[in-house]
């Protein structure tokens, strides 16, 4: 007995989260054999490991693959399950178990944070077809594809910090997302912005970009509390105005409260290209990959998320 799309092939970090990962996994087995799903895990071992795991697996003809972690694990996987702007195979299916030291995707869908309740969602053949962005830039030699949320400026370059702040191991989870941005906020500089959005073009002095697919980022934060995976559509949002805002701001991120704001101008295309007069880092799913100019697509329905 298994999965009506076939074999699960779990696709694992086991250092992602301090070791929660690896501590996770027995528990998901025991999960999976309760329910009679047959499976195989790949433990990976490094960047990149997660994407070429996923796409050889698809090549070897297997279907049902499952990224066990945070976002970056499913970023790298979305990543190994798309080539050209085309799925690698139509039909495969990507399950999420959160499992890492955060994973925001799963909060647009209501699927469960906690990893043995996250495996009991891959049981059944409930999906979802959903819209993967795209996003090429300065400084990255090839596409890359995202499912939750790309940034381009302060968002960005708070992703750089908290980096940073991980690999010494000094936080953990939301917290920090919220510390690395009150570091990264006083000396990061706003620049000319300009958007071209499905043709049409428009300029503020800004300091970040937020290109939306999904809903939440940063441990929890709503910030685009209108975006729809299936719309076929990208939300973007420009926060003008003075960084002082982020003050009073922030805190109502977390409620999906803070829109409409007179300092955040809303935009929705299928196609944006971004320019800023000084190069803002450019992030997708908590991933740095590179500078702007950056020009952002999307691909409808291409995914099928198990929920």
């Amino acid at each position: 007995m298994t999965s009506p799309f076939g074999p699960l092939v779990i696709i694992a970090n086991p250092r992602a989260g301090r070791g929660r990962v690896d501590a996770a996994l027995p528990r998901v087995e025991r999960v999976l054999r309760g329910q009679g799903l047959d499976y195989r895990i790949v433990r990976t071992t490094h960047p990149g490991h997660a994407t070429e795991a996923a796409r050889q697996a698809l090549l070897g003809g297997e279907r049902f693959l499952v990224a066990a972690g945070g976002d970056g694990t499913v970023h790298e996987v979305v990543n190994g399950m798309l080539a050209d702007g085309q799925p690698v195979v139509p039909d495969a299916v990507l399950g999420v178990v959160a499992a890492g030291s955060g994973c925001d995707l799963i909060k647009s869908f209501g699927l469960p944070a906690d990893a043995e309740q996250a495996a009991g969602h891959l049981a059944g053949d409930r999906v979802l077809a959903i819209d993967v962005g795209y996003v090429t830039c300065a400084g990255q030699d090839q596409q890359r594809y995202f499912v939750n949320i790309a940034q381009a400026g302060l968002g960005a370059a708070v992703v750089a910090r908290t980096a940073g702040l991980t690999r010494t191991g000094k936080l953990l989870g939301g917290a920090k997302y919220a510390v690395g941005f009150w570091l990264t906020l006083p000396r990061f500089q706003p620049a000319p912005v300009r958007l071209d959005a499905d043709g049409h073009a428009c300029s503020w002095r800004a300091f970040n970009v937020v290109v939306a697919n999904c809903r939440f980022y940063g441990g929890g934060m709503q910030i685009s509390p209108r975006s729809d995976p299936c719309d076929r559509l990208l939300d973007v949002l420009v926060m003008t105005g003075s960084k002082s805002n982020s003050f009073t701001t922030l805190p109502k991120v977390y409620k999906g409260a803070h829109l409409p704001h007179r300092h955040i101008a809303e935009l929705r295309a299928g196609q944006l290209v971004i320019d800023t007069g000084t190069p803002f880092p450019v992030e997708a799913d908590g991933e740095l990959l590179g500078s702007t100019p950056a020009s952002f697509g999307l691909i409808p329905g291409v995914i099928n998320l198990k929920l």
